[in-house]
């Protein structure tokens, strides 16, 4: 290929037909892992501050106003509290149930389409490999129907569109594991939260409350240990 041929090279008319189903991939990656990031940024809270405000709350004896903050409250973790809390009276283990429950039904939307985006990264270097061997596959068949006396400018293109296939899908994948490894940190973030903050609010409420705000059951089993 001369320096004419080289300057003329377009990746997108001259990359190959695999090209454009790269070029999908790498825009549908990019919109998911925009999409997740605004979305646990949008549910990720401060959970210290979040936390603290309810047991004021709880102190207080002002469950309804501890629900309504849970309520207007967004993210997973008001709504772990909010179940914990309409289970306050059925004690402990039943308090760990709820929040268990809770848990289980919000991971899967937190971790939504995540598992799409390690597929990309997984799918995109494949399909720039079947690129490169289609690239190949030409250039040699050029290289039959030229002869034995073929320069290397007759199929010196296909060569370089096989070569830009494997490299467009090398950058989509590794982009597309950094937006991966990313997305799964803050998952792991928020469910830290939401185990902290559940252990939290359920040892409040089962034994830092005074006596006589505290959960009906709680009360009676402490009251039954001490006549033990």
């Amino acid at each position: 290929m001369d320096n004419n041929s080289s300057q003329n090279f377009s990746l997108l008319l001259d990359g190959g037909p695999l090209i454009w189903p790269l070029l999908a991939l790498s825009l549908l990656g990019f919109v998911f892992v925009v999409e997740r990031t605004l979305f646990l940024h949008k549910g990720q809270i401060r959970a210290r501050d979040f936390l603290e405000g309810i047991k004021n709350n709880l102190r207080q004896g002002r469950v309804v106003e501890a629900l309504t903050v849970c309520e207007e409250a967004p993210g997973p973790i008001p709504r772990i509290v909010k179940a914990i809390l309409l289970h306050a009276k059925d004690g402990e283990g039943r308090m760990r149930c709820a929040a268990e429950e809770a848990a289980l039904l919000e991971l899967p939307v937190l971790e939504r389409r995540i598992g799409t985006i390690a597929a990309i990264a997984k799918l995109a270097p494949l399909l720039g490999l079947i690129g490169t061997i289609i690239g190949l596959l030409r250039a040699f068949l050029t290289m039959q129907n030229a002869g034995h006396y073929s320069s290397a400018d007759a199929f010196a293109g296909d060569i370089a569109s096989a070569l830009a296939a494997t490299a467009l899908g090398l950058i989509i994948a590794a982009l597309a594991h950094l937006g991966h490894h990313f997305l799964t940190g803050r998952v792991r973030s928020i469910v830290h939260d939401m185990e902290w903050v559940a252990q939290s609010i359920i040892q409040f409420s089962c034994y830092e409350l005074p006596a006589e705000i505290r959960p009906r059951p709680v009360v009676q089993k402490v009251e039954e240990d001490e006549a033990n």
